[in-house]
């Protein structure tokens, strides 16, 4: 099979045009067709590729041939800070079962959630609820199983999202169709879970129409803000007053499941709009605003600033609505920043021809002088790419990076374009780093049912200067049993060096990683001194609190 058709996109355009670096590329192959959903940074800068996966049958590990199931599985692969294979995991039930968001928890492990059609057998313990279910697998940072979860109804659920909570829970986003306590074809699911997978609560929040949920978000306060892309009008009618409450739809019979309803109270301006809701530490309502135009206005992202929220997606309507900035070819990209009480702080709209689709989007802090333990919103990086519209097979599609300021004013833009494009090849997932590399993931093909899974990690000079980075960081800090020491400048090799109050010294490592963890399991209660010293004789220290 040919070599990577993205990766080689970016090797020989990304170094000319962008003043990038390709620092590495990995492929993962495969002779089906491969979806890949996510890359998901670890608190020690590994990352986890995750999608869906049909499992080749020249597997030759016994376990693996065992449990295929020629069907879709959850498909795992873990890559370190180099982006060698750490370890590649499948999760199979007996139908397709499709992986669709995964989450780094804090204890360095991870949670996927997925949509599955199997029911009980081979990885999957619990019996079709009916329809599909939302299928969640907590695992270690080895990939061995801890728990998992099946929740789903009579309906059809689907999982889109998952955050962990600050009392180290789970909140899983999703759709529910054509549910009996629902308000039209398709309604938002939200799901609360304690840290071990006991279900606290649910809440099924729509309009008179569709309502597809794209994405969520952790807030300060320990609530969560939903991105959902809305085709519905406001619900009125019987149950439209029920929000959080404790009773069955219509009966007022009080309920074994927690389930509680909230019907949407705006309209749609147009065809499709964006629905932004946000939620309590509880999980009740606390505001909600919709925001389009007289077209089709797909929300894709949010992200946090120090101010209040950044909402971001792709927009087909002119000046119209509360749209209030126009559109120049195909779709723009159309961001609304808002304050923590839901209020507009601005919009403003970005064109790179053609069809311009938001893929990712990083909030840039920087440092408060006035106020030295707050942080200030220097910018916002966009990435993305255009497709042409109507897929022709010349310049089909060409990957974008942009970046404003903390009132939308655009910087500067990256445009790469590829002279030679192979056809089937789409970006999935970008990230920001907190050195300031990205990594690009996607899939690649000669043709359309061979996907490979193709990743690469860029850096890049204009994105790293945007960056402000400690010569050492310690987290968590103070610290119970593992923290993680995260090297700040350019280094080949270093040595980390723990010390006790005495001066005395405990532990020394040698690595070539930018981020290292460290067992602190044995340490007395007390203060520690971490130095690091490199192979080119520059050297840092912080101290060290064990509880």
């Amino acid at each position: 099979m040919k070599k990577l058709y993205i990766g080689a996109y970016f090797l020989c355009t990304v170094l000319s045009v962008s003043a990038q670096e390709v620092l590495w590329q990995k492929d993962i192959k495969s002779t089906t067709q491969d979806f890949l959903s996510q890359v998901t940074p670890t608190v020690d800068l590994q990352y986890l590729i995750t999608g869906s996966s049909i499992q080749s049958k020249s597997l030759s590990q016994a376990a693996s041939s065992q449990k295929q199931n020629n069907g879709y599985d959850f498909h795992l692969v873990k890559l370190n800070q180099q982006g060698e294979e750490v370890w590649e995991k499948y999760f199979a039930g007996k139908n397709h079962d499709y992986l669709s968001a995964s989450l780094s928890t804090q204890d360095g492990g991870f949670l996927l959630a997925g949509t599955s059609y199997s029911g009980k057998g081979l990885d999957k313990k619990d019996d079709s609820k009916g329809g599909s279910d939302i299928w969640l697998i907590r695992i270690n940072e080895f990939g061995d199983e801890l728990w998992q979860k099946t929740i789903g109804s009579t309906s059809d659920e689907e999982a889109r999202a998952v955050i962990q909570t600050t009392d180290l829970g789970f909140v899983v986003a999703g759709n529910i169709q054509n549910s009996a306590n629902g308000y039209g074809s398709k309604d938002v699911l939200v799901i609360k879970l304690d840290k071990n997978g006991k279900e606290i609560s649910q809440l099924i929040l729509g309009g008179k129409g569709l309502d597809e949920v794209e994405k969520m978000i952790p807030t300060r306060d320990g609530g969560v803000l939903l991105g959902v892309y809305s085709r519905s009008s406001e619900f009125r009618g019987s149950g439209s007053g029920l929000q959080n409450s404790e009773t069955n739809s219509g009966t007022g019979s009080t309920t074994t499941n927690p389930e509680s309803r909230y019907p949407k109270s705006t309209n749609n301006q147009g065809e499709g709009d964006y629905w932004i809701i946000k939620l309590s530490k509880e999980g009740k309502v606390e505001w909600e605003k919709n925001y389009g135009g007289t077209g089709d206005d797909h929300l894709r992202t949010l992200a946090m600033t120090t101010s209040g929220f950044i909402i971001g997606g792709e927009s087909r309507s002119e000046r119209s609505g509360n749209k209030t900035v126009g559109i120049e070819e195909g779709t723009d990209l159309w961001l609304i920043s808002l304050n923590e009480r839901g209020e507009e702080i601005w919009q403003k709209s970005y064109n790179f021809k053609n069809r311009d689709v938001l893929m990712g989007m990083h909030v840039i802090l920087g440092h408060n002088e006035r106020e030295k333990n707050k942080d200030l919103t220097k910018g916002i990086l966009l990435g993305g790419y255009t497709q042409a519209e109507g897929r022709i097979e010349t310049d089909d599609e060409t990957f974008w990076m942009l970046y404003v300021d903390e009132n939308g004013n655009e910087q500067w833009r990256k445009h790469v374009k590829g002279e030679s494009r192979k056809r089937e090849e789409r970006l999935s997932d970008i990230k920001l780093n907190r050195d300031g590399s990205i990594i690009l993931a996607g899939t690649s093909a000669e043709e359309l049912g061979k996907e490979n899974w193709k990743i690469v990690k860029l850096g890049d000079q204009q994105v790293d200067q945007l960056i402000e980075k400690q010569d050492i960081r310690i987290y968590p800090n103070p610290v119970s049993d593992y923290t993680y020491v995260e090297i700040g400048f350019d280094f080949k090799e270093a040595d980390i060096t723990m010390y006790d109050m005495s001066g005395r010294q405990l532990q020394q490592i040698k690595t070539k990683n930018r981020v290292t963890k460290i067992n602190t399991q044995p340490l007395i209660q007390g203060a520690y001194l971490i130095t690091i010293k490199t192979d080119d004789n520059k050297t840092a220290n912080a101290k060290l609190i064990k509880k």
